[in-house]
């Protein structure tokens, strides 16, 4: 599963894919801006069942150096797997235990 501290990775797109109707990340061509140590917890793991589709997430807490760059709309790539940042980093400047709060999910089918 997960150590207590972990080598994690952040990734960013920094271009965007046109189409006639969207425009989205163009996560083929993206960059990494930080990469480091994390320590990285279990957050919670559920199932949703519609008619429509059925999923699983898995879900994390990563805490960070208070420094990391990190933004609501990078990944974070962790043993192999890319995780979405779910939300706006929280940064905890307070004290000497300085860091950043992230929650990141992935779909596991």
């Amino acid at each position: 599963m997960y150590s207590a501290i972990d080598p994690v990775e952040v990734w960013r797109a920094l271009t965007k894919v046109q189409s006639a109707y969207t425009s989205r990340p163009d996560w083929d061509r993206a960059d990494k801006v930080w990469a480091g140590l994390a320590s990285v917890q279990p957050d919670k793991a559920f199932e949703s069942f519609t008619p429509a589709r059925d999923i699983s997430q898995e879900r994390l807490t990563v805490f960070l150096p208070y420094t990391a760059a990190v933004a609501s709309g990078d990944r974070v790539k962790l043993n192999g797997h890319m995780y979405e940042v779910d939300g706006e980093p929280e940064r905890w400047g307070y004290t000497s235990r300085r860091h950043l709060k992230l929650t990141i999910w992935r779909a596991l089918r």
